[in-house]
């Protein structure tokens, strides 16, 4: 199962965390994309996508994945796995928390990929966010803002749930 991490990134955190997700799975570097550079054979290449994207503003995406988006529209992702993680300001932005996590998820609805990995709301103060279906997050939601302090375990959790 070959496994590529594609991510946003406008200050470097997001990179960060792809590249620390890649280091937990054992990803080769290789394997990490920056996904403005990202093209559709390249993402057909893979069996699980795992996406990244910060929230930026009141609840916008990462500026590189608007035309990101597509690009995995384009692509051919039946039967492939698409996990998502993202960063966000759970206390200045409380309200759009990771928002950016579901914006690509309900673009890639109906794309006939599987979408894993969710995490529980459990253990997370924020007010609203399109990233919660009922009581779970469609990803992994970080705040490296605010709580920096968990990461490391939030990915190893998220990491060992993924079952890759």
């Amino acid at each position: 199962m070959k496994i590529g991490i594609f991510y946003g990134s406008s200050t470097g955190v997001t990179e960060d965390i792809a590249n620390r997700i890649a280091e937990k799975l054992k990803v080769d570097a290789s394997d990490v994309h920056n996904v403005y550079n990202a093209d559709k054979s390249m993402i057909e290449a893979y069996d699980v996508l795992l996406l990244g994207s910060s929230t930026w503003g009141c609840g916008d995406l990462q500026d590189d994945w608007y035309d990101g988006v597509k690009k995995f529209k384009e692509a051919n992702l039946s039967g492939k796995k698409i996990a998502f993680f993202g960063l966000g300001d759970s206390c200045s932005f409380s309200g759009t928390f990771c928002d950016a996590m579901g914006l690509i998820k309900q673009d890639l609805q109906g794309s006939g990929a599987e979408f894993i990995g969710e995490t529980s709301v459990d253990g997370y103060s924020f007010d609203a966010s399109v990233s919660v279906e009922g009581d779970k997050f469609v990803g992994l939601p970080l705040d490296e803002v605010n709580e920096s302090f968990k990461t490391d375990e939030r990915i190893a959790n998220w990491v060992s749930s993924l079952n890759l």
